[in-house]
């Protein structure tokens, strides 16, 4: 009796050792490697020199938009199939090409975590070079989503663990809205509807300012609106060291500017140059402005880089991944008035 009451207990642990670990998969991965924005392309070298890989390279390793330098949104790192071992199975991003006569049908396969976590995979199958380029093309726009949306959401998902308190209780008391910033970041400056926060080092600054102002009318999310709405702020508060001197909205360059979605709530998103008027200082900037249905007004937060000198790709990164962590904190009020002009529509 006794020894079937404890082959019972072991095989009932069992069970739930093995239920666990499919409720949660990722605690029995390793951590993903590569540094951020590394990506492996697995395919034959000959189809690598070839078409699939010109096409790959233009998508994938295609230039960021709004940096002052050349920088490619993937770094990426090719190795043929037979290559493919355990010490790259655990990179962060990863693209699987198969291009060979026994596929039995042109497909493309997104999996997340097979061997690492948080890891994002593709696989593109193909039975030969024009079947590749078809799927591809169809699925360009997704695959190059899925792997920046894969960055961005490892870094968000540090800022949730990790976030500099003092900020967010500022944003959260003083503003209705909440924001997660690494640890590091200080207050520069506040005014009625309006703060800046910064990390700065001898070498990089990072900040974001985030000010608020009425909604009064659809016209208000349009490029140029928002852009000479943000110029007047940052004209007021930004100044340099040299005298009349300001931040501005660098104008030489073509603003790229898209109305979108954040937490449901209607939005819009600039990227660009900045400058310092009458000065000499610039960098990279990104805009998310957002409605705040229940209050009546526009949310805009605008993260900036200056970096002189160095690659500034992974920075505008993370501030990005900054501005999208932005919560109103009366979501569930804009959530209702949200919802009732979506019906109305």
């Amino acid at each position: 009796m006794n020894s079937l009451i404890k082959n019972t207990a072991t095989l009932f642990l069992l069970i739930l050792l093995i239920q666990s670990c499919k409720n949660d998969a990722p605690v029995l991965y390793n951590n993903v490697s590569g540094k951020a924005n590394d990506l492996v392309v697995v395919i034959a070298e000959d189809s690598w020199k070839a078409k699939p890989g010109d096409l790959i390279r233009a998508t994938l390793a295609q230039f960021q938009y709004g940096l002052p330098q050349e920088e490619p949104l993937f770094d990426i790192i090719s190795i043929p199939p037979v290559a493919f071992q355990k010490i790259f199975k655990s990179n962060r991003n990863i693209l699987q090409v198969t291009i060979a006569s026994t596929v039995l049908k042109p497909e493309m396969i997104i999996k997340d975590n097979p061997w690492a976590y948080p890891q994002a995979v593709i696989e593109i199958k193909a039975q030969n070079a024009d079947q590749f380029e078809a799927v591809f093309n169809e699925n360009s726009s997704k695959i190059l989503s899925y792997f920046l949306q894969a960055e961005t959401k490892r870094i968000s998902a540090n800022y949730d663990k990790f976030y500099e308190k003092t900020v967010y209780n500022i944003l959260n008391t003083d503003f209705g809205v909440t924001m997660k910033v690494p640890p590091g970041f200080v207050i520069a400056m506040q005014k009625k509807d309006f703060i800046w926060y910064r990390y700065e080092t001898p070498e990089i600054s990072q900040g974001i300012i985030l000010f608020t102002f009425p909604y009064d009318s659809d016209s208000t999310f349009t490029a140029s609106y928002l852009t000479a709405k943000r110029d007047s702020v940052l004209k007021e508060y930004i100044t340099g060291t040299t005298e009349g001197s300001y931040m501005t909205t660098e104008k030489r360059v073509d603003l790229l500017f898209k109305v979108t979605e954040h937490n449901k709530n209607y939005a819009a998103e600039s990227r660009g140059l900045w400058v310092l008027e009458n000065d000499f200082m610039g960098g990279p900037f990104i805009a998310l402005d957002e409605l705040d249905a229940s209050n009546q007004r526009v949310v805009s937060a605008f993260g900036y880089v200056y970096a002189p000198s160095k690659d500034k790709r992974n920075y505008l990164q993370q501030v990005e991944a900054m501005l999208y962590s932005l919560k109103m904190n009366k979501q569930a009020e804009n959530d209702k008035i949200n919802s009732q002009v979506k019906m109305g529509n």
